[in-house]
C-alpha cells in the first residue's frame, strides 16, 4: 500500500507530459483513469480482504479525492471513508473495519463477514484546473470453505443387475454455496436413462443397476473459495454369469471340439464373468444319460481311461446371488495316433538305456580280446626262446642229456645251419653283413621232453619203449655232431611223431 502511495505523485507527472505531447500532436488530451483488476472479488469470512484500485491523470492536479461508498441490492449507497490528498475522513460507524492509505486508493476490510458482501464504489476526484471524476464497482462475495465430503450408498448390501436400484448420497457439514459435481472414474456423470440427480445434484440414484454401472464413484463439492472430493468408493453390483468357456492346457481345439492322444491327461478350465464368483459343475453324458463328474472350476481327464473315443462333456455355472445359470457344451476325441503310442509305451526302450548297454558291451569285448591276444600260449614260448642269449645254444653241444634225468626235462630248440663244416651255432636270426659273413637265414625247431612219473611207465609198456628211442636218438646226437641234427630234422618234417621219438 505505501509503495502505490508513492508511485500515485510519480505517476501523475508523467502523465502529465504525455498530456503536454498529446496536446502537441493531436490537440487533446484524456482525462482521469480508474481501473480495478477484478470486478468480483472473493472473500473467506474471518478474513481480511484486499481490494485493489489504480487510477491516473495527465492534468495538473492540486487536490486529489478518494471516496468509498458501499451498497446493497435494493438499497442505498453508504458512505465508508473518504480521503482529500493524504488526510483520511472515516465513517465513524465503520472506522474500525475499513482502512486507506491516501493517495493509494485501495481498500482493506477487515474482519471480513457475511454483512460485508455487496457492491462496493470507489469515486476519484482531481482538482485542477477544473474537475475530473471517475468511478469503478466492485461486488464482493463472502464465503465458508467446503469441508470434505462423505459419499453414502444405499443399499448397502449392494443390488442385483436389472433388478435391483442403487442411491448414493453427498454430505457435507460445513461450506457455503456449495455446488455438487458426482465423478465416476475420474470424469463427470451425466443424466441419462438410469442415472438422475437431485435438485442440488447431491445425490444420485441409478435405477435399475446394470454391469455397465461398476466403477469408482467419488464427490466433488466446491464453492467460490475452496473445493473438496470425497475418497472413492465402489458400489456392489450382482451380475452374471457372462462368457462362459472353456479351455484346456492340451489338445487341439476347434470349435467346441477337443481332440486329444490318448495315454496324455487333459485339463481342463471354465471361467466366466461373474459377481459373486459362479459355482461350477461337470456333467458327462454317455449312452443317452447324464451324470455330474465333478464341482469346481477343473476338471481333469485321463484319456486312456475312457472307454469310448467320443465324449460329450457340459460345464455349468451358477450365481446364487443374481440366480443365473449358463452351460456350455464340448466333445473330446481320442486319436487313434494315440492307441498306437500307448501300445509302444511299454515296449519301448528309452534312448540312454539303448546307449548306455551298447557301451558296456563294446568294453567288455575289448577287455576280453586284450586278455585274449596278451596270453595266448605260443606267443608266451616264442616271446621267451626269443629273448634267450647266444651263449645257450654253445652250451647246448656240450649237453649229453644223461648226467641227470630230472633235469633234463624242459624245452629244447635245435638249430639246423645250411653249411654242415662247422659254422658256430647261431641263434635263429639273420647274421649281419658287417660281421664278414653274409646273412643266412637259420632254421630252428622246437621240442619239448616231457616228464613221466615212474609208475605211469610201468602200467604204459610203450611209454617206456618210446624213452628208449628218445636216448638212442639223443647219443646219436652227441656222436654225430651236426649232421645227425639234420637228419633229425629231415624226419620231423615227415612225420611229427617220429620226430617226438628223435627228442
Amino acid at each position: 500500500m505505501e509503495q502505490d502511495a508513492f508511485m500515485e505523485p510519480f505517476s501523475s507527472r508523467v502523465g502529465v507530459l504525455r498530456c503536454k505531447i498529446y496536446l502537441l500532436l493531436l490537440g487533446a488530451c484524456s482525462g482521469l483513469k480508474v481501473a480495478v483488476p477484478s470486478h468480483t472479488v472473493h472473500g473467506i469470512r474471518g478474513q481480511a480482504l484486499y481490494l485493489p484500485v489504480h487510477y491516473g491523470f495527465h492534468t495538473p492536479a492540486s487536490d486529489i479525492q478518494v471516496i468509498w461508498l458501499f451498497e446493497r441490492p435494493h438499497t442505498m449507497p453508504k458512505y465508508l471513508l473518504g480521503s482529500v490528498n493524504k488526510s483520511v475522513v472515516p465513517d465513524l460507524e465503520y472506522q474500525h473495519k475499513f482502512t486507506m492509505m491516501p493517495p493509494n486508493a485501495s481498500l482493506l476490510i477487515n474482519p471480513l463477514q457475511f454483512t460485508d458482501e455487496g457492491n462496493y464504489i470507489v469515486k476519484v476526484n482531481i482538482q485542477g484546473n477544473g474537475t475530473l471524476s471517475a468511478s469503478q464497482k466492485i461486488q464482493v462475495t463472502v464465503d465458508d470453505p467446503v469441508t470434505k465430503p462423505v459419499v453414502q450408498i444405499q443399499p448397502s448390501s449392494g443390488a442385483v443387475e436389472y433388478v435391483g436400484n442403487m442411491t448414493l448420497t453427498c454430505l457435507v457439514e460445513g461450506g457455503s454455496r456449495r455446488v455438487y459435481q458426482w465423478l465416476k472414474n475420474g470424469r463427470p456423470v451425466h443424466t441419462s436413462s438410469t442415472n438422475s440427480f437431485s435438485l442440488q445434484n447431491s445425490s444420485l440414484h441409478i435405477a435399475p443397476v446394470t454391469k455397465e454401472d461398476i466403477g469408482n464413484y467419488s464427490c466433488l463439492v466446491k464453492n467460490p473459495v475452496s473445493r473438496m472430493e470425497s475418497d472413492i468408493i465402489m458400489p456392489t453390483i450382482y451380475y452374471g454369469p457372462y462368457g462362459l468357456r472353456v479351455n484346456s492346457d492340451r489338445g487341439l481345439k476347434v470349435g467346441e471340439v477337443f481332440t486329444v492322444d490318448i495315454g496324455e491327461a487333459i485339463l481342463f478350465d471354465c471361467s466366466a464373468d461373474s459377481y459373486p464368483p459362479n459355482t461350477y459343475s461337470w456333467i458327462q453324458r454317455t449312452n443317452n444319460a447324464t451324470y455330474v463328474i465333478k464341482h469346481g472350476p477343473r476338471l481333469e481327464v485321463a484319456s486312456e481311461k475312457i472307454a469310448q473315443k467320443t465324449t460329450d462333456y457340459m460345464c455349468c455355472a451358477y450365481n446364487n446371488i443374481t440366480g443365473r445359470r449358463d452351460e456350455t457344451h464340448f466333445t473330446v476325441i481320442i486319436t487313434s495316433v494315440g492307441i498306437e503310442k500307448l501300445a509302444q509305451k511299454g515296449k519301448s526302450l528309452s534312448p540312454l538305456a539303448s546307449i548306455t548297454g551298447i557301451s558296456l558291451f563294446l568294453i567288455i569285448s575289448m577287455c576280453l580280446l586284450f586278455l585274449w591276444k596278451k596270453f595266448q600260449p605260443y606267443k608266451v614260448i616264442k616271446q621267451k626262446l626269443e629273448g634267450r642269449p647266444e651263449t645257450e645254444y654253445r652250451k647246448a653241444r656240450t649237453f649229453s642229456g644223461h648226467e641227470d634225468a630230472l633235469d633234463d626235462f624242459g624245452i629244447y630248440e635245435f638249430v639246423a645251419f645250411p653249411d654242415a663244416s662247422g659254422v658256430a651255432r647261431m641263434p635263429a636270426r639273420s647274421v649281419p653283413a658287417s660281421d664278414g659273413v653274409p646273412g643266412q637265414d637259420l632254421h630252428s625247431t622246437i621240442y619239448e621232453v616231457i616228464q613221466h612219473i615212474p609208475a605211469q611207465q610201468q602200467d604204459h609198456p610203450e611209454s617206456s619203449s618210446q624213452d628208449g628211442e628218445e636216448d638212442a636218438c639223443l647219443d646219436r646226437h652227441d656222436e654225430a655232431g651236426l649232421q645227425e641234427l639234420g637228419h633229425c630234422k629231415e624226419q620231423d618234417k615227415g612225420k611229427h611223431s617220429r620226430a617226438k621219438q628223435c627228442i
